[in-house]
């Protein structure tokens, strides 16, 4: 069994003079959720750009699935980066038809994602009526189209209220039992300490911690002990 399905090898993204990400070593081991967290600006958003091939590494290595990054490998990586791109003159049927119309896929694919994010009822109505949550969890069906083997969601409870936070706690948590390993980027401690397995957490574009998560663990102590650890030394 592959014991990490994604590594990075000293990851390092430089914009100009600015480092953004610096020598980053993540170790995410299969079928875990991972916590990526981090203040605003540590390199998050960056990080997962460079993982999904958005963006490209300056220096260093990324290996998924044993070997290293390749754009094939997108075939079976799920991606949310950001807001979701959604017509909002569409049902979300209809937005999930234009990607498995490019994917060569079957309107199957479209009623299995719905009904793995509850939204298979949803008919009709338009997406520009949605909910931020329910955007939020188009926005994943969307990344599970083909059945991925690997998930990254950045900062996808921003904005949401208490009710859809479960909601997107709950999906998270069922795609992980399902087999899917989930990497999210947050900086809502509550919530990732309900979720996640492993964490690592980013503070100026290096990695000062990752390990995993004890029951009952503080994380909100431990961010903060080491963040401000940092910023002390």
């Amino acid at each position: 069994m592959l014991k990490f399905i994604l590594e990075t090898r000293n990851l390092t993204k430089i914009y100009g003079k600015q480092v953004v990400v610096d020598n980053l070593s993540l170790k995410v081991p299969q079928g875990c959720i991972y916590g990526l967290l981090g203040p605003n600006g540590a390199g998050k958003s960056t990080t997962l750009k460079l993982l999904t091939g958005v963006a490209r590494p300056s220096h260093g290595e990324i290996l998924v699935f044993g070997e290293p990054w390749r754009r094939e490998a997108l075939r079976y990586i799920g991606a949310l980066i950001e807001t979701p791109a959604l017509y909002g003159n569409l049902t979300a049927w209809e937005n999930l038809q234009i990607h498995t119309t490019m994917l060569d896929l079957d309107d199957q694919e479209i009623r299995r994602v719905l009904k793995i994010v509850g939204l298979e009822d949803t008919g009709g109505k338009l997406v520009s009526r949605f909910s931020l949550g329910m955007k939020q969890r188009l926005g994943i069906a969307i990344a599970l189209l083909g059945n991925p083997r690997l998930l990254i969601l950045d900062e996808p409870m921003n904005g949401l209220d208490p009710l859809g936070m479960q909601k997107l706690r709950e999906l998270i948590k069922n795609l992980a039992h399902q087999g899917i390993t989930v990497l999210i980027s947050s900086h809502i401690l509550g919530e990732i300490t309900q979720v996640a397995d492993y964490v690592g957490i980013i503070h100026e574009g290096k990695l000062k911690f990752q390990g995993k998560l004890l029951p009952g663990e503080d994380l909100e102590k431990l961010f903060l002990d080491v963040v401000r650890g940092e910023e002390n030394a």
